[in-house]
């Protein structure tokens, strides 16, 4: 039988990523590209260089496996991209403002209008907006920039902006980068709230699809200057925790995922929607019906390049490995504020003074092992289901000391699988619909078991102390409720 290929492509925060994989999962190649960062990165990025370096990371991967595999063969590609990140196009689909990244904290006064109205309205949708939502940006676009607002053709989400340039649709997104911008996955529409009771036009607000089904095909021009075939399909995009979810295999009900990236995201599948009432933990609409719970944090991985960027991190992790537990209290928050599994507005890291840097980087490890534990304590409760093991995802899932870590601190058996990267849950994605009869199927085909963590009981018994004095500690401070 002659192999398929599908290519997943994944922006981030720091670069972009481009991978194909066959139809069972087994990694053929990838390209990647980092983004020149500044102090405004959080803040804003430009759209146009994201382009530039996926299609840049694309031409080098097609020109590298050209002589290798048939590359009409490749069926389809999906994107996914940060979630809250939001671009405002003109009429011609051009970026009339820099694209609003998720980590922007800019539109905190927007979303408490947008939480209001919401409320108000008796929404049965997302209503727990905060400045990394969506519509939050798109209100403070619109109140900030009155005069670009006259010129707004539509709102779009990151992953949209390279689909859009792939396939020329720029009008369709899906139901996991609708949902922060207000899109009600219960009702499956656009609730009124959003243009009556904000500054949002219903012309601005893009037609929105479940997750993998087809948007277009690959644009002629572009087939031509890849080497590809103007038939492959572009699937809707996703959001990033829910790609590195997929590429777990955490796609069943029952299921749970952690990736840790720049922030820490948690995702699982239930068979029905699990509700919040402070609005901490929210729900994705899963392509087959059933419920993705979870929530990102803003804590996760990103201290480890800001702060050990220039360490030999293969020898750091190996001295971190002969140091566990530690038994030492800290929590390596970079900004101000948390969002998930509480939140925290004036929430600030902490770590002890005077340690070695082994010491600083395995407490750390282990400090966002304590707000992951926290996490899944809180979903249990809200959820009456008991967690059972957690499959693992991005790059924290490549030390093994902290897989340790987080096995003993969760109790639990921890699965790192074999392409842990957003972009390999794009191209899983991609063959979901194209391929196999359903994300279930394709999962179940291309996803592959590295390595388990187990759990030991002597260490599991001392982390269970330390979390409890770290609780009490966040307790103390006023971030977590007694």
């Amino acid at each position: 039988m002659q192999p398929s290929y599908f290519i997943g492509v994944d922006i981030g925060t720091q670069g972009a990523r481009v991978v194909l994989v066959n139809q069972n999962g087994i990694m053929v190649g990838s390209k990647e590209e980092s983004f020149p960062l500044n102090n405004q990165s959080r803040e804003e990025q430009s759209p146009e260089l994201w382009w530039s370096s996926c299609l840049t990371s694309l031409r080098a991967l097609c020109y590298e496996l050209k002589p290798v595999i048939d590359l009409s063969h490749v069926r389809a590609i999906a994107v996914t991209s940060t979630s809250g990140t939001i671009i405002p196009l003109d009429k011609s689909n051009r970026p009339l403002h820099a694209a609003i990244m998720y980590s922007d904290p800019r539109s905190v006064q927007e979303a408490r209008l947008c939480k209001a109205a919401a409320s108000t309205s008796g929404s049965m949708g997302f209503t727990a907006f905060n400045a990394s939502c969506g519509l939050s940006k798109m209100v403070w676009f619109v109140n900030n920039f009155p005069e670009k607002a006259s010129q707004l053709g539509m709102f779009i989400h990151a992953a949209d902006y390279i689909t859009g340039q792939l396939s020329g649709n720029f009008k369709v997104t899906d139901y996991t980068n609708a949902l922060k911008s207000g899109y009600d996955i219960v009702q499956l529409q656009w609730p009124d709230f959003i243009t009556k009771a904000l500054p949002i036009k219903p012309e601005w607000l893009q037609e929105v699809v479940p997750t993998g089904v087809s948007v277009g095909c690959l644009k002629s021009e572009l087939a031509e200057q890849l080497g590809l075939s103007d038939k492959i399909i572009i699937t809707a995009g996703v959001t990033d925790g829910c790609a590195s979810q997929v590429a777990s295999g955490a796609v069943k009900p029952g299921d749970w995922n952690t990736t840790i990236g720049t922030t820490l995201v948690i995702k699982g599948v239930t068979a029905k929607e699990v509700k919040d009432p402070t609005g901490v933990l929210y729900c994705h609409r899963h392509p087959e019906g059933y419920w993705m719970p979870g929530g990102a944090s803003n804590t996760g991985a990103d201290w480890v390049s800001r702060l050990f960027g220039q360490s030999d991190l293969n020898e750091i992790n190996a001295a971190a490995a002969k140091l566990i537990p530690t038994g030492l209290l800290a929590w390596p928050l970079l900004q101000q504020g948390e969002r998930f599994p509480f939140v925290a507005p004036d929430a600030q890291g902490f770590a002890p003074e005077e340690l070695s840097e082994a010491e600083l980087f395995t407490a750390y490890m282990e400090g966002v092992a304590y707000i992951e534990r926290y996490a899944y304590e809180r979903i249990q409760m809200l959820s009456g289901e008991t967690i059972h093991q957690v499959y693992t995802a991005g790059g924290a899932s490549n030390s093994d000391a902290w897989l340790t870590i987080r096995s003993n601190v969760l109790g639990v058996p921890v699965y790192k699988m074999q392409s842990v990267s957003g972009a390999a849950g794009a191209a899983i994605l991609a063959a979901s619909k194209t391929y196999y009869t359903s994300l279930s199927e394709a999962a179940g085909n291309m996803v592959q078991v590295q390595k388990i963590e187990t759990p030991d009981k002597d260490l599991v018994d001392q982390y269970d102390q330390t979390y409890t004095q770290f609780i009490n500690t966040l307790k103390l401070k006023g971030y977590i409720p007694e």
